[in-house]
């Protein structure tokens, strides 16, 4: 396993492939509050690549593109705060996207465990550690620590995408999983508008 660390975007030599894994950090759960710190993403190479945000407004072009080329999928674990994170801070729509955890619940319907490092643990048999999850993510120089955490909020979500294929294939929810991942940015684009906790379809 590699990691990166690039400071503002991501270099101009730097490719990925059709599916990139992205998550975020954050200061916060409050996109219009708390500014975005730290953009990861992996090819599903067993490299992470960590994008490092500056204070302010954020210039990333190269990382603007990739993130709204429709060509790419864009494969989170609880898509739906990255999305609208990264919407936020960027201004541009992501699409298409998949994600891990709205996967899982169409088809492990037996559990009500669905955070990445069960899946991980479950499915991959890796245990992830999270022991850096409330860490400053605004902090000038990343520890180590928060680096190797960071990394692996993005090293397993292909292995995992793969898993949870097979299982929504087996238990015939695979369309139902596409329309739920298609409606996902429309979803964040609510949540960052002023709809978080409101559920627009009910009576």
């Amino acid at each position: 396993m590699a990691i990166s660390l690039h400071h503002g975007d991501l270099p101009a030599d730097l490719s990925f492939g059709p599916v990139v894994a992205i998550d975020t950090e954050t200061m916060g759960l409050n996109p219009h509050r708390d500014r975005l710190c730290l953009v990861q993403l992996s090819a599903g190479d067993g490299n992470a690549h960590l994008v490092q945000m500056p204070r302010g407004p954020i210039k990333a072009p190269r990382l603007a593109a990739l993130i709204a080329d429709p060509r790419v999928l864009k494969l989170f674990h609880f898509g739906r705060f990255d999305i609208a994170v990264l919407e936020h801070a960027l201004g541009v729509r992501c699409e298409p996207v998949y994600c891990t955890k709205i996967a899982a619940k169409l088809v492990r319907t037996f559990t009500d465990k669905f955070g990445l490092k069960d899946l991980c643990k479950e499915l991959l048999a890796v245990d992830l550690s999270k022991q850096q999850q409330t860490s400053d993510w605004g902090a000038e120089k990343l520890s180590d620590e928060q680096m190797a955490y960071a990394a692996s909020d993005v090293l397993y979500l292909h292995a995992l995408k793969a898993k949870l294929d097979g299982l929504l294939k087996r238990e015939g929810r695979v369309d139902l999983a596409q329309a739920a991942f298609q409606f996902l940015p429309s979803r964040a684009r609510l949540d960052v508008a002023g709809w978080p906790e409101i559920d627009i379809f009910a009576h």
